[in-house]
């Protein structure tokens, strides 16, 4: 047989060989640091045996895939080391991820201490430097090897093969895991590992499952390169809005209170105030909103109208019990079925439509708490949502519409170029999830799609991530770790105005069911003050600064003139404070830095008897000496235009 290398030379062979076995032919050295092979162009294992022609490349942990066997074979390596130290731990999954590996396990919380000792045997295994061999079972025997072992995680894996399956398994000394591979060779090929963190995980992603406990680990082909990503995860860690966030005073939390409860202090509310009302005037003044206001709580038989009874009632806090024959509420997770009865409180014309109605909505999910993180995921928060009353003609020109918005604001806040798009779909293989048929979602998603595509935005299509009653324009943005979120959304709903009785008269005189667009503008308040601290690491555009001037008289001599320019400030709507403290003006102004404060007015004798300040902006640091009325015009200007300045300076 011949084999094409990726030089273009030739091996010829008289007999099968194994990928490892070609490599250590071609160089011992390469045989030493091979990860995977790839065979026309497929992944395979090194242990695989190649009978016929073929081209083949032997990748090592340099590349991405090979990379990727080296930190498999790491969390295999992980598994063993925690059934060495915690025996009773039963084993789930463990595969590796983009920044490393993880492994789920169903036991006992692992504490830090754990973590150092779970290192320590992971080095001792590594050291050993055990081969990995490869088996297989036919799926019969696979169950009762892994029953017999008394892991019934791996068993219900198993189960959920076909039944004529080859079950595959690798042993690394006296440990074998079920697993498809690719592996190393041996263990000693995990050289430079590091584990990160452990948290809680669901069997299989899913909340009603079995609760576990997950331990995220990294590896790399060499220890520079984990050195380097080290102190990367150390350099992000100071980006985190949790940490700048709460270091700014803009909001804290208590145990008392409650997890995903985060309490906005009075800085960390200015800012949400200027977004709330920026945008309101944004949509009721300039894109013909109508604002409501409506309850945040409601009978049980409402959410069965709408179906989140049926479809969410697990992420919904219920208030009374419906066994106990009591009158049920809940805590509104949404606010369309509420704006709904808005609607249908007067008849509408097909003139009157399209009818937008906005709402800053404060709502209610019950988040599990593994999921919760600082300002991105909370129990509580408050969106700018909106739901759209169109004509089925008018559908397209209003989802556009909505893009607009949703463009513009990311704009104006800087954050445009940030974001990724995706066409939520439903998933054809749960169809009893979902309000509507095959059409009715081909419709729909065919809508969006046109609506992306005309716009020229590159976006990606996601089975499974619609809401149940029609699909959606997701738009993403992943924080400092790397985690996806969604940050506003276009959600097209053709079917739920069947169920409310919602309708219109149309030309002829008859009732014709409306199309409604869910959609947010800017999305959760609370998650967007996250993505604005961690992009500007606190240093927000001057407009939505909470502080935006602070006044530093040199001495207290200077108190006066430091209160008069103050007063001047605040009637011109300036965000501002003064100062007066006894401190020397050094401390002063680096305090002011440390709170990320981005204009600061020194002023002494000179400026108080020519009516000047002098300006220290985080910009362009020191500008010398201008007379009051020529700052607050070039400081009102950067706040009506919303403009977003490059910080240049720290200002010292």
């Amino acid at each position: 047989m011949k084999i094409m290398l990726k030089d273009g030379s030739i091996k010829e062979y008289d007999s099968p060989k194994s990928i490892y076995e070609i490599a250590k032919d071609i160089n011992e050295g390469l045989a030493r640091t091979a990860a995977v092979g790839k065979v026309d162009g497929e992944i395979k294992d090194l242990r695989t045996v190649i009978s016929k022609d073929c081209t083949l490349m032997i990748l090592t942990a340099n590349e991405k895939t090979g990379l990727s066997a080296l930190r498999h074979t790491a969390s295999h390596v992980l598994a063993e080391s925690v059934k060495r130290l915690f025996p009773h731990v039963k084993l789930a999954i463990g595969p590796s991820i983009d920044t490393g590996f993880y492994y789920d396990f169903d036991g006992e919380p692992f504490s830090a201490a754990d973590l150092l000792a779970i290192e320590k045997e992971m080095k001792a295994i590594i050291k050993k430097g055990e081969r990995l061999e490869r088996f297989t079972l036919s799926r019969a025997e696979a169950i009762a090897y892994m029953q017999e072992k008394d892991e019934p995680y791996k068993v219900e894996l198993i189960q959920d093969l076909p039944e004529d399956a080859e079950i595959s398994f690798y042993q690394q000394g006296d440990f074998a895991d079920l697993c498809a591979g690719p592996h190393l060779m041996n263990t000693k090929g995990v050289k430079a590992f590091h584990l990160i963190s452990s948290s809680m995980a669901y069997w299989r992603g899913d909340s009603k499952k079995a609760r576990l406990q997950r331990i995220y680990g990294t590896a790399f082909a060499k220890k520079e390169e984990l050195t380097e990503y080290l102190a990367y995860l150390e350099h992000i860690k100071t980006h985190d809005h949790n940490k700048i966030g709460r270091e700014m005073g803009l909001f804290t939390t208590a145990d008392v209170i409650g997890q995903g409860l985060p309490l906005l202090m009075p800085k960390g509310a200015k800012v949400i105030q200027a977004l709330q009302r920026w945008i309101e005037d944004e949509e009721d003044k300039k894109r013909g909103y109508l604002r409501t206001k409506t309850p945040l709580i409601a009978k049980s038989d409402l959410y069965k109208i709408s179906g989140h009874w049926q479809h969410y009632k697990e992420g919904m806090f219920v208030l009374g019990d419906e066994e106990k024959d009591e009158e049920v509420f809940a805590l509104r997770p949404m606010t369309c079925p509420f704006q709904y009865y808005i609607y249908k409180a007067t008849q509408h014309s097909y003139r009157e439509l399209p009818i937008r109605y906005g709402e800053t909505s404060t709502m209610f999910r019950n988040e599990d708490s593994g999921e919760m993180h600082g300002l991105t995921r909370v129990r509580q928060f408050t969106i700018s949502e909106g739901h759209l009353m169109v004509r089925p003609d008018q559908a397209q020109e209003e989802l556009s519409g909505c893009l607009d918005l949703a463009i513009h604001c990311l704009t104006v806040l800087g954050l445009h170029e940030d974001v990724s798009y995706r066409l939520s779909k439903w998933d054809p293989n749960n169809p009893d999830k979902y309000l509507g048929d095959a059409d009715y979602w081909e419709h729909s998603q065919g809508k969006i799609r046109s609506l992306l595509t005309e716009r020229g935005l590159p976006f990606e299509e996601a089975d499974g991530e619609a809401a149940f009653y029609g699909p959606k324009v997701d738009i993403q943005a992943k924080n400092v770790y790397g985690k996806e979120d969604t940050m506003i959304t276009i959600q097209l709903d053709c079917a739920i105005a069947e169920q409310f009785d919602l309708y219109y008269i149309d030309e002829r005189g008859e009732k014709i069911r409306p199309y409604i667009i869910h959609r947010t503008s800017l999305g959760c308040y609370e998650r967007t003050l996250a993505w604005l601290i961690e992009k500007y690491e606190g240093h927000f555009p001057t407009w939505l600064c909470p502080e935006q001037v602070r006044v530093l008289p040199i001495s207290d001599k200077f108190n006066d003139y430091a209160n008069k320019v103050l007063q001047e400030l605040q009637e011109h709507d300036i965000w501002a404070s003064a100062d007066l403290r006894s401190e020397k003006i050094g401390y002063k102004i680096r305090e002011s830095r440390l709170q990320k404060v981005p204009y600061l007015l020194v002023v002494g004798q000179k400026e108080e008897e020519e009516s000047t300040v002098s300006v220290r902006s985080r910009y362009l640091g020191d500008e010398g000496a201008k007379p009051l009325t020529e700052f607050i015009k070039e400081i009102e200007e950067e706040i009506r235009t919303k403009a977003i300045r490059v910080v240049e300076s720290d200002g010292k």
